[in-house]
């Protein structure tokens, strides 16, 4: 049905290239299709533009049939849209095609701007891990992790986030990526006579193995990755099989420096990523708007002035 769309959309591009078809025309030719073609669907006027619109952007019918004629057509409008871009918008594409996204989620994806953000992480992988998984493991990870599901709450303590997170671990999952498997929260683990707690881990289907993931409410500091590192080895030892491969380890900070974090991760030899979060709330306001909200800090300080003066 796409191919189809696609060849009556340049069959109405060549046509005003050589006979100045305007809009009176493609109505008429709507009309004489659903005549013509009473069973069939999606011969409106808007559809029959949307069609044109589709095959001036594709030119290459071996690009549409390719990877565009594998999802819907509802699909491909919202590709046309949400994305200029043609090569980011084929990004799209192949990626929902590879996920399975529904036309919401791909809009959510989109409007994300999850291109951008896609192997992002700051990591040491090329170091730890072969070639093959390496490269695998840099595209599952992103930077920075949108959780706008969180809402207008600004959690202060990780238990916070991890609470907010697993309350809503649909969302948190789809943010993650495919592939990403929830296993636990506070998972416990056990020795040098002491109790040890990782904050979430994950199993990773196509990469086959585990995912510690550790979440700060706070700045990235380089103490965090010697932590994430020794949890690791923890991992590996008492909970990983024998056919899984090396456990790998994300750390999620409320932000950092990408120099401080590459050196930090320098010399440690369990794979491991760094990647900022954040909600859609700060990141959509405007650079201006945000310089106009007074920041936490000073809103405590006005209420604590409020409390003295009672």
């Amino acid at each position: 049905m796409v191919l189809l769309y696609w060849d009556i959309g340049r069959m109405i591009l060549e046509r005003q290239e050589k006979e100045g078809w305007g809009t009176k025309v493609i109505d008429r030719l709507s009309a004489d299709l659903r005549e013509a073609f009473p069973d069939m669907q999606g011969l409106s006027t808007r559809n029959l533009k949307y069609m044109r619109a589709f095959a001036a952007a594709w030119p290459d019918r071996e690009i549409v049939q390719g990877t565009l004629a594998q999802i819907t057509w509802y699909h491909n409008i919202a590709l046309l849209e949400k994305v200029r871009d043609p090569h980011v918008r084929l990004w799209y594409a192949r990626r929902g095609l590879e996920e399975g996204w529904s036309r919401n989620v791909l809009a959510m994806q989109i409007e994300s701007r999850l291109h951008d953000r896609q192997g992002k992480a700051i990591n040491n992988f090329a170091l730890t891990l072969p070639p093959g998984d390496s490269d695998m493991a840099a595209q599952v990870f992103k930077d920075p992790y949108l959780f706008d599901f969180l809402g207008t709450a600004d959690p202060r303590r990780e238990r916070e986030v991890e609470l907010a997170l697993t309350d809503h671990i649909q969302r948190f999952l789809l943010e993650l990526g495919a592939g990403f498997a929830f296993v636990g929260r506070q998972v416990h683990l056990e020795f040098a006579d002491s109790d040890y707690y990782l904050d979430l881990l994950f199993y990773h289907l196509r990469l086959r193995c585990y995912i510690v993931i550790e979440l700060k409410s706070v700045p990235f500091d380089p103490r965090f990755v010697g932590t994430l590192n020794m949890y690791l080895s923890a991992v590996d030892d008492q909970l990983r099989h024998s056919d899984d491969e090396s456990s790998i380890g994300l750390l999620l900070c409320r932000k950092g420096s990408k120099i401080e974090v590459e050196y930090a991760l320098r010399g440690f030899q369990k794979p491991m990523g760094v990647a900022s979060w954040e909600t859609k709330l700060v990141k959509d306001l405007p650079e201006e708007l945000q310089r106009s909200l007074p920041s936490v800090a000073e809103i405590e300080a006005e209420l604590s002035r409020e409390e003295v003066g009672k």
